[in-house]
């Protein structure tokens, strides 16, 4: 067995182009370390709907070029098999750490293979990668970046021709390539072929941002801003100064890209402290709300002053609903896409306004390619304001929707919580949390879920659980999916796996009646005390 380790572990060495994980590995085999070695080579990273994501260092069970080139290569195959024997690729990145190396080993499988390929100048928001495909009629992206994860990690993210990341089959035809790729050496790998963009494709992107604005809004509201340590600002910035909202104030200490995020446990804005640095700018500049994109800016934060005149963190379930009512305020049409784990008041919202409503499976991959969409979005801070320009989340549009929303709502003497409670009055008070709990040990999570399904709960928070779903089997308007699905009687739950984590993520809904706006204290506090209980119950039915 440990002969086989290490024999495996020489053979990768044989063919890995990168010094530095090389000399990562002959350490590790000099030292004869079987534990770290088994650690590194008891798998391979899995390629699915969301790419690849994982911690770099060497071996096929992290994120290094030897696992990249083996991915590009898979997808290269699978193109050509699909026909797109000489159609465009295109690259982006972020500023983590290798994403440049990921990137141009990737133009370079995708040029020895035969396909062209045309990577973004530089460091740049997903969102501009996404926009890219469309733009230039490419059959396929790569956008390499691994998110909000930490700073360890890096990742790999596959688009099609239309602009949405890969779902089923796709993900399980590429990965079927990548498992066929034998030995790097059988990858062409040309030094010189592929293309280096301009900011020609960057110009467009951000000349198409002034298309999510209304001629003539007001635009006024002012603004603190966090890139969180990634590529958002420059972007951001652009289109702010585009569209004559006045310039943010930075959060300077987090404004320029550093893979290293040495301002933030976790660089992403909903963890807990990653926006103090934000509220103490906010403190000084008094602005009329905050904005924060997490580091490959695909993602938005917002931000505002509370009843006890400091800040607080809107959820993506408020910011999602504030959007949807400011897009049918000004007449937009088209289909109103959430996920399944979203608060069920943008249903509501669409009902009264008489536009379509579909819920999907998480992740934007099925947000984005619902039929007719005009807006869609999901309670983990993404939306998707112009999905003509970007299938997928967009941090940067929405900063400028929400803005604009912002300095609308200014003229009259009203604020983002001003609209809340007349939303909340209109509607009922949809009050979301969630019951995030990260592991080491996976087996965790799937000893959960599998106790979840032998004993589901009969209540929950003193609530009568009305339907109990495997969302595994399916549903008539959802594919199936590892999760959990709760109705009760004014509350729901939703229990599922992390895609991009090592998480259980519960996502837990109550739905309060509100006659007028003096009720909304008494509705508010009904609605903590449930969601609380609700977290207890649901904790102890998981043994979590």
């Amino acid at each position: 067995m440990q002969d086989d380790l290490l024999a495996r572990a020489k053979a990768w060495l044989a063919e890995d182009p990168d010094a530095d994980t090389r000399a990562e590995l002959a350490k590790l085999i000099d030292a004869e370390d079987h534990a770290e070695l088994t650690a590194r080579f008891s798998g391979t990273l899995q390629f699915g709907t969301a790419g690849l994501r994982g911690e770099l260092g060497v071996g096929p069970m992290r994120m290094n070029r030897s696992v990249v080139i083996r991915a590009a290569a898979g997808l290269a195959a699978y193109l050509r098999n699909q026909g797109h024997t000489d159609g465009l690729v295109v690259i982006g990145y972020d500023a983590r750490h290798k994403s440049e190396d990921f990137a141009r080993d990737t133009a370079a499988v995708m040029t020895g293979a035969g396909l062209r390929a045309a990577v973004l100048p530089r460091p740049l928001p997903t969102p501009v990668l996404a926009f890219a495909i469309r733009h230039l009629g490419a059959v396929a992206g790569v956008e390499v970046t691994a998110s909000h994860n930490p700073p360890r990690d890096n990742g790999y993210k596959v688009y099609l021709g239309d602009g949405s990341q890969i779902v089923p089959p796709a993900d399980a035809g590429i990965a079927a390539e990548i498992d066929a790729v034998a030995s790097l050496h059988d990858v062409p790998r040309p030094t010189t072929g592929w293309q280096t963009l301009v900011d020609d494709v960057l110009d467009a992107y951000l000349a198409r941002t002034d298309a999510v604005l209304s001629p003539g809004s007001p635009r006024t509201a002012r603004t603190v801003y966090t890139a969180m340590h990634g590529v958002g600002k420059d972007t951001l910035l652009a289109a702010f100064a585009r569209a004559g909202f006045p310039a943010p104030a930075l959060v300077a200490e987090q404004a320029d890209p550093d893979p290293d995020f040495p301002t933030v446990a976790f660089p992403n804005p909903e963890e807990p402290g990653a926006m103090d640095l934000a509220f103490a700018r906010a403190r000084e500049t008094a602005p009329d709300l905050i904005i924060a994109n997490d580091p490959d800016a695909d993602r938005l934060a917002v931000a505002v002053r509370d009843a006890t005149d400091d800040w607080r963190m809107l959820r993506g379930d408020e910011v999602g609903a504030l959007l949807a009512a400011h897009l049918v305020t000004r007449g937009a049409q088209g289909t109103f896409a959430e996920s399944i784990v979203s608060s069920s008041l943008l249903g509501r919202i669409a009902e009264k306004a008489d536009r379509p409503h579909v819920e999907t499976l998480t992740g934007f991959k099925w947000i984005a390619r619902v039929d007719g969409i005009r807006y869609g979005y999901e309670e983990a801070l993404g939306y998707c304001v112009d999905p003509e320009g970007v299938r997928d989340k967009d941090g940067i549009t929405a900063a400028l929707l929400i803005t604009e929303l912002a300095s609308t709502l200014k003229e009259d003497g009203r604020t983002l919580l001003d609209l809340l409670d007349d939303l909340a009055v209109e509607h009922g008070l949809h009050a979301t949390d969630q019951l995030s709990v990260r592991v080491e040990d996976l087996s965790l999570i799937s000893a959960a879920m599998d106790r979840l399904r032998r004993q589901p709960p009969a209540q929950l928070a003193g609530l009568p659980v009305t339907d109990a779903e495997d969302l595994t089997r399916g549903t008539a308007t959802l594919p199936p999916t590892d999760g959990l699905r709760y109705t009760l009687d004014g509350a729901r739950v939703i229990v599922r796996p992390s895609g991009t984590e090592p998480k259980l993520k519960c996502y837990l809904e109550v739905v309060v009646p509100v006659g007028r706006h003096a009720d909304l204290p008494a509705a508010r506090a009904k609605a903590t005390d449930l969601l609380t209980t609700l977290k207890r119950d649901l904790s102890a039915a998981a043994g979590i």
